[in-house]
């Protein structure tokens, strides 16, 4: 991570779970770090976790990625700021586990899911890169995916969930391709959890009887991913808990 020292990270969906993890360890890194977020109070929160230069280092800003004019405000005021984006994570992600996908009268909760998931994560990605190549910066995107974007389980209320994680999967893939054959050598990342303690997740506070991650060792990933030499892109990187049966 000494590459990273003192670059600019953005984290998507900052204000719970992974993305707090997250925003917490890359600012722990050496990071400045961005929290983007609905609630931004509550990426403002996180400092009372931190220490020292760190503290300083987490920055947060209100945005709701289903709207661009937000995307677009954040990244600027970023740019504004400090010149502009070295890392994203795309983190922020929900699921409407109630509806399904058949139900009658789902129309906003399926926009809601694809919009979030989908359409958020590629128009962050679009600003990070346009970011990356205006000063010509080896940077790297990371998307937190998910096993549901491999296979899809046999249940009735995933709702257009997997959906749009195999769409995350495909983007991945898509956005390599892009930024490779654009002689570009900015990385672009996959990270698929399985189960993990976060409030997507109904009740996730009391499981204690099967076997899930916490949001920390996602954010591990994170550092790992980010902390390989420059030849090396991990592409896709599939975590799941101890004795899961996903």
């Amino acid at each position: 991570m000494d590459r990273w020292a003192g670059k600019v990270a953005v984290v998507t969906g900052a204000s719970s779970g992974i993305g707090a993890a997250t925003v917490k360890a890359l600012a722990n890194a050496g990071m400045i770090t961005f929290g983007l977020a609905r609630r931004v109070e509550r990426v403002d929160e996180l400092k009372n976790d931190l220490s020292g230069d760190a503290k300083e280092r987490l920055h947060s800003i209100r945005c709701d990625v289903t709207k661009e004019e937000d995307i677009l405000a954040a990244f600027r005021q970023i740019e504004e700021k400090f010149g502009g984006v070295d890392v994203l994570i795309n983190n922020a992600g929900i699921a409407r586990s109630t509806v399904g996908v058949l139900q009658a009268n789902n129309t906003q909760a399926i926009r809601e899911v694809i919009d979030t998931n989908l359409v958020g994560l590629t128009l962050c990605s679009r600003e990070a890169f346009q970011s990356m190549k205006k000063r010509s910066v080896d940077g790297h995107i990371i998307h937190i995916n998910s096993i549901l974007g491999h296979t899809v389980l046999p249940m009735g209320t995933l709702n257009v969930y997997p959906a749009t994680k195999y769409g995350v999967t495909a983007l991945t893939e898509t956005m390599r391709h892009e930024l490779r054959l654009a002689g570009t050598k900015i990385k672009v990342t996959s990270i698929s959890p399985g189960l993990v303690r976060t409030e997507i997740i109904p009740n996730s506070a009391a499981i204690t009887e099967m076997p899930i991650l916490e949001p920390e060792d996602i954010a591990d990933a994170i550092l790992y991913a980010l902390g390989t030499p420059p030849r090396v892109q991990i592409h896709e990187l599939t975590i799941k808990p101890v004795g899961e049966n996903m």
